[in-house]
């Protein structure tokens, strides 16, 4: 089953001042069927929220984990929910 969630993830490493926000929102986008954002926080990580079905929100977090992203993740910490909607597209903030 294929139920709508909600991804929060956060990213560590060296994922600021390299595209990585930009590449987040493009493997969304190729992807497909997802809404949500990537922003940069103050201390130097980068947060996603997608929301979608869970295997397009699974195959994000894979792409974060294992990708070809550019610069470094050091890891990727994530919580599950419940989509709260209100998006419109993928958004890099």
């Amino acid at each position: 089953m294929n139920e709508e969630v909600r991804l929060t993830a956060w990213v560590r490493g060296r994922v600021q001042g390299v595209g990585f926000r930009w590449y987040t929102r493009a493997t969304a986008l190729e992807i497909g069927g997802l809404s949500g954002f990537a922003l940069n926080l103050d201390d130097g990580r980068v947060q996603v929220v997608a929301e979608g079905g869970r295997e397009r929100c699974t195959a994000l977090l894979d792409w974060l984990r294992e990708g070809d992203t550019p610069g470094r993740v050091d890891g990727v910490t994530e919580i599950w929910g419940t989509p709260r909607a209100g998006y419109d597209g993928f958004a890099i903030r």
